[in-house]
């Protein structure tokens, strides 16, 4: 059975400190790179689930690497080398305090808030009458404040960014233009793949006095992907989407009673939930890259990052 990495303990040369994130562990190398490590960590609800998924941060890794190089036109971004299948190592950047989130469509929360009345969301007004998976006149962005680790994100607008100094004007018209030209270059190269972008998240922050694009891109824990084929004929129907993205999981979580609430207990991760969740990743590789997903070797996954990383940072 295929081993997932959930927990690291490296120690680098250089290294000043860790931060581990809900699905990445990352290492501070003497405060000017960045060692970001992708666990099988998965996360759902701000939730970190007890299993690992075999795969699943090597998977996540190559997609963000791949449209890192694929849009370094649009905007520098952070990356220097993947010397793993499961590392990225990229420059040191000070984060913006929030996250930029782009949607193309109507769904997910937005669509769950709409559905209870809402017309608002972060500052951008909604019209009435719209369908779930309804597509925007233009995408809409909505950026959500970054929580801390087992905190929720919180919905924040323009104004409120501007007015709490998370970002200054001239930063924050930077960031919308990069968010709005990212997602344009990532719903052309999803069509050319028979999918749809239908909404993603983008974090920045500064290098040198410059605005880089930092952590992952269009994989699926950041993204919705919609199957363009039949997605009007869905549509009409009122019928749900086919989609590639991690809301298979939050749905089964919620199929069994769980929605990150307080007092909510994670159902049991069989093995074989597990292997079928695995499965759906390499399914959604496959589809977003247009090439084969090659396994890594996982016998000894944590010596083998460990090797791989000494011998780049050398």
């Amino acid at each position: 059975m295929s081993k997932a990495l959930t927990k690291t303990d490296f120690n680098f040369p250089g290294q000043v400190n860790v931060y581990n994130g809900k699905v990445r562990d990352v290492y501070n190398i003497n405060n000017e790179k960045l060692v970001m490590v992708a666990t099988d960590r998965i996360s759902a609800f701000d939730v970190v689930l007890p299993k690992g998924i075999p795969y699943k941060g090597q998977m996540l890794n190559q997609i963000a690497a791949k449209f890192l190089d694929a849009t370094k036109d649009i905007c520098p971004n952070w990356k220097l080398a993947t010397p793993d299948p499961m590392v990225t190592v990229g420059v040191m950047c000070k984060g913006f305090p929030v996250e930029m989130i782009v949607r193309g469509y109507l769904c997910g929360s937005a669509w769950r808030a709409y559905k209870s009345g809402v017309r608002e969301i972060c500052g951008v007004k909604l019209p009435e009458g719209m369908r779930e998976n309804q597509k925007f006149e233009t995408p809409i962005i909505t950026p959500t404040t970054k929580a801390e680790m087992g905190l929720h994100d919180e919905d924040i607008s323009k104004e409120e960014i501007l007015r709490q100094c998370l970002a200054t004007k001239e930063e924050y018209e930077i960031l919308e233009k990069y968010t709005l030209a990212l997602f344009q270059r990532g719903t052309e190269i999803a069509a050319e793949r028979g999918l749809i972008l239908v909404d993603t998240k983008y974090e920045f922050g500064m290098h040198n006095g410059e605005i880089y694009l930092m952590d992952e891109i269009h994989t699926p824990d950041s993204s919705r992907y919609f199957y363009s084929e039949g997605y009007q004929e869905r549509f009409e129907k009122g019928e749900a989407q086919k989609q590639l993205s991690k809301e298979f999981v939050r749905e089964w979580l919620m199929e069994n009673g769980f929605q990150g609430k307080e007092g909510q207990t994670v159902p049991e991760m069989t093995e074989e939930i597990v292997n079928s969740i695995s499965e759906r990743y390499i399914e959604l590789y496959e589809h977003i890259t247009g090439e084969t997903f090659l396994k890594a070797d996982t016998d000894n996954i944590s010596e083998r990052i460990d090797k791989n990383i000494k011998n780049y940072l050398k």
